[in-house]
């Protein structure tokens, strides 16, 4: 009987101010996805780079990986939380997962488990989400004025990935 697989999805996020190192928030959820990580489970690493002459999130993250999995997939070309979500699908699919645990910020976080859910609409994957923080009030604040993007941004997402 085939394990099943867990894939834990860890956001980046940058400011884009340094390109260079991690940013502690993006370093918070990174240790945390380390702490969660069995050598059973797939970890995604999704960010990229705000400008040209830095390196993407997700290769920051991938050098300061410490935690055990099955497989790092690295994607350095996502640009949104949904692009995030959309471009792990495609992993989700491919190593037939059980389950997605989305590593973020605890003010992030419902919008990013919101998207995945509406993303793995209808095929019994379980999605959840784990944070190294309990949010700060002016975070949850900023994330409300993205929630009216969510909608048109899975719809893009889903025209490029719903010819899976």
């Amino acid at each position: 009987m085939k394990q099943p697989t867990r894939l834990i999805v860890v956001l980046g996020y940058s400011t884009g101010q340094d390109g260079t190192s991690l940013h502690p928030t993006c370093r918070a959820r990174l240790e945390t996805a380390a702490g969660l990580a069995t050598a059973a489970d797939v970890v995604v690493l999704s960010g990229w780079a705000r400008r040209a002459d830095a390196r993407p999130e997700a290769e920051l993250m991938a050098a300061a990986w410490t935690g055990a999995s099955r497989e790092l997939v690295v994607d350095p070309t996502a640009r949104t939380t949904v692009e995030n979500l959309a471009n792990a699908l495609n992993d989700v699919l491919r190593v037939g997962a059980h389950e997605v645990v989305i590593v973020t910020s605890a003010w992030h976080s419902a919008r990013a488990k919101a998207a995945m859910r509406w993303l793995l609409l209808h095929t019994g994957v379980k999605v959840s989400a784990v944070t190294p923080d309990d949010g700060s009030l002016g975070a949850s604040l900023g994330e409300l004025k993205l929630w009216p993007l969510l909608p048109f941004q899975l719809w893009h997402a889903g025209r490029k990935s719903w010819s899976i």
